[in-house]
């Protein structure tokens, strides 16, 4: 084996002194979300103080202007997960409420319609008296009733049960 010559061994080139990487500059919320935030804090009737001192809580800025995506969306997860956004005190929330409408209207379903619905299968006298599971398993229910709606017009127009009771009994 041969022996090495410790000045043989190259030595490794000096590296050049570099600055630290500059941070990145900070990505400012665009001037949709910024409107979002301020229609949020009218639907809600937030009063400026009450809304500086959320904005300082949780996202620690004083203004929405200063908010980062980041921020924007710690922001509009508080305003999302907290009583503002209860539709009712049984914990049903606002998106539930929306989502439930929207799919009713989806179906053709008239107010009357929807209520006569929650009525017979969940035992309430109208959406705003669900709670939050109820909501869900109601959303569940309507979304089932509209994926098998263009299915049922289908099958109703072809196959055996839209056979004539003539053709069904055979060669007379």
């Amino acid at each position: 084996m041969a022996t090495r010559d410790p000045s043989a061994l190259k030595t490794p080139p000096a590296r050049a002194k570099t600055a630290p990487p500059a941070a990145a500059a900070p990505r400012w919320i665009s001037a949709k979300k910024l409107a979002l935030i301020h229609v949020v804090k009218k639907e809600l009737g937030l009063a400026d103080k009450d809304y500086r001192r959320v904005l300082w809580l949780v996202a620690g800025v004083r203004s929405a202007r200063d908010l980062d995506e980041a921020g924007f969306r710690k922001l509009m997860r508080y305003f999302v997960r907290s009583d503002y956004f209860r539709a009712n005190a049984a914990g049903m929330t606002l998106k539930q409420k929306l989502y439930v409408k929207s799919l009713a209207s989806d179906l053709g379903w008239e107010t009357e319609h929807l209520r006569n619905f929650i009525r017979k299968y969940y035992q309430r006298d109208d959406l705003d008296a669900l709670d939050r599971a109820q909501a869900s398993k109601l959303i569940e229910s309507l979304k089932a009733i509209r994926g098998h709606e263009p299915g049922l017009q289908s099958r109703q127009s072809s196959g055996p049960q839209s056979r004539s009771a003539a053709e069904r009994s055979g060669p007379s």
